[in-house]
């Protein structure tokens, strides 16, 4: 029996033995196989010095090419009159530059997405840079107004390129995209807010379409930079170069229209944003108008313009952490009905003063971070590889909302000028982007 016992214990004692020898082995391994883990963590937490330089210069051409994109928008408004008084047209006419804009950026819409595919990010971008350079050197030289308002269609194609490839970059990126957004947008308001200050001293000079030399340097610097930073290549090797991984594909990358077009989200999406980028450029386009017409105000109206915009980027840096702390969602809807409540720019039609119509320009303040959070939230829920051509296809809307919406307010203005920038307008716009926003649909982030 006391053998039989020695003999259990033995038995028992092999089996720990094993067992024990077991666990060493699988620990041995796990420890083997964590070392090289470890070493890939810390090297993706420290990247190379190169992949940050790399980042900050292409964030920087980002940023270039939506101030410049703000900088034409700032154009119009202090030269709208300017234009009526040489070319001898009213207010419907002269609108016909918006109606030149709507379609190059409905041109753009359209080919955003077999451009880049066949063509890549990089070669896309400085095609449609290299476009606002032509049109500005011909605009310069002050051509016929047929003329003139035709460049505005290859003009519209620059931008809506330019703007979708831009903000389809940055919503792709991982470090802080919600930030990087913010800053892409003021950057616009940026350049917007500059340039009246320049339009409105040509606007008095004898040579007024000199103004466009100054655009012209600047779409040279655009270009030049897209160029030099981006080297033609497509979305994934810039990405790469900064140390991100290449985007996801879907199954059927020959059907993305088809699918971007059938998505629920995208429309919704690029409906607000065409009322709010109508919104935007109606009031920054006309302002000056009405402040000259109807309220009295000389040439240096058009500094109004400049506090408009000044507002819109004001908003998108110092809300910046509201939005942080509120939430996407909320943000929106408060935002809209805080400019909503305070009846937006009911001072400069009601109060006859131009110091009211400066400060009232400042209420755009609010309204400001609404486009970077509208595509931050598209960057965050929308399938990856539709990315690109969802985001494209929602700006190049919204810019064409910043053609139709200012030519329907000339339209109007011809009959009745004391109706230009009706303030019941821009409540509709209000009320009509509260009832988009809120059949969003709440979807939660996209798991990359």
């Amino acid at each position: 029996m006391a053998g039989a016992d020695i003999h259990l214990t033995d038995r028992v004692s092999g089996a720990e033995v094993m067992e024990l020898d077991t666990i060493s082995r699988k620990s041995v391994n796990i420890t083997e196989e964590a070392r090289p883990v470890e070493d890939v963590e810390s090297r993706i937490e420290s990247p190379p010095s190169g992949y940050r330089i790399r980042s900050i210069a292409q964030f920087t051409a980002c940023c270039w090419l939506k101030m410049l994109s703000g900088w034409n928008d700032g154009t119009s408004g202090p030269l709208i009159p300017r234009l009526q008084e040489v070319y001898q047209i009213n207010f419907i006419v002269v609108s016909l530059i918006f109606v030149m804009a709507c379609v190059g950026f409905l041109a753009g819409a359209f080919m955003n997405v077999p451009l880049t595919d066949k063509f890549g990010f990089g070669k896309v971008v400085f095609f449609a840079s290299f476009c606002q350079v032509v049109v500005y050197a011909l605009q310069s030289a002050a051509l016929p107004f047929p003329a003139y308002a035709a460049l505005f269609v290859l003009n519209g194609v620059g931008l809506s390129l330019q703007d979708a490839q831009a903000v389809t970059y940055v919503a792709s990126l991982k470090d802080h995209p919600e930030m990087k957004m913010m800053l892409l947008q003021a950057s616009y308001g940026a350049g917007a807010f500059a340039s009246p200050l320049v339009a409105t001293q040509f606007a008095t000079m004898e040579h007024w379409s000199f103004h466009y030399l100054v655009s012209l340097g600047l779409a040279l610097i655009n270009t030049a930079m897209l160029g030099f930073i981006f080297k033609w290549r497509d979305l994934d090797a810039c990405l790469e170069r900064v140390g991100l991984p290449a985007g996801e594909r879907g199954s059927n990358e020959h059907g993305k229209i088809k699918q971007i077009l059938g998505l629920k989200t995208v429309h919704l999406l690029a409906a607000f944003t065409m009322v709010y980028v109508g919104a935007e450029v109606t009031i920054g386009g006309w302002i000056v108008t009405f402040i000259q017409t109807v309220r009295g105000g000389g040439a240096s109206s058009g500094y109004i313009s400049s506090g408009f915009f000044g507002g819109l980027m004001a908003g998108r840096l110092v809300l910046l952490w509201v939005n942080q702390k509120l939430g996407d969602r909320i943000a929106m809807f408060l935002y809209t009905a805080i400019a909503m409540g305070e009846q937006l720019e009911l001072i400069v039609w009601f109060v006859p003063s131009l110091i009211g119509g400066a400060v009232a320009s400042h209420s755009w303040l609010r309204l400001g971070p609404m486009y970077p959070i509208l595509m931050s939230y598209a960057g965050r829920v929308l399938p990856r590889w539709l990315l690109a051509g969802c985001i494209g296809w929602i700006a190049s809307l919204g810019q064409t909302g910043s053609a139709v919406l200012p030519f329907i307010t000339g339209a109007v203005a011809t009959r009745r000028e004391s109706q230009l920038c009706n303030p019941c307008e821009v409540v509709g716009m209000l009320v009509s982007m509260l009832g988009l926003w809120a059949l969003v649909p709440n979807i939660p982030r996209r798991v990359d």
